[in-house]
């Protein structure tokens, strides 16, 4: 399980337990936390489960596949170093405190 911190655009933070194995837009969705929509329900099909990983925390993450990346040209304002799609972030133990902040709007 990971502590994770949610931070609404609006700068509100969410910090919540989430189960190892799950993603990290499945710990949003579960939590009721604003700002993920996940309308494909995390099939990697759209990109209205955008976030942007803190700094420190790039580094730490699994590397982007080609899907993901496409898909992140359909995101509001996507930042090259730091957007990720949350439905393609398995949580680990190794993940507790990670960050993620949430864009002003998902399209």
């Amino acid at each position: 399980m990971a502590k994770i911190t949610y931070v609404e655009h609006n700068g509100t933070e969410h910090t919540v337990d989430v189960a190892n194995g799950l993603t990290v837009m499945e710990g949003a969705r579960d939590n009721n936390i604003p700002g993920i929509d996940a309308d494909c329900g995390g099939a990697c099909a759209c990109s209205t489960c955008h976030a942007y990983i803190a700094p420190d925390w790039v580094e730490k993450l699994p590397a982007m596949e080609a899907m993901e990346e496409d898909m992140l040209d359909f995101a509001y304002q996507p930042d090259p170093a730091r957007s990720r799609l949350t439905c393609q972030l398995k949580v680990t133990d190794e993940m507790d405190g990670l960050v993620v902040n949430l864009p002003e709007k998902q399209i």
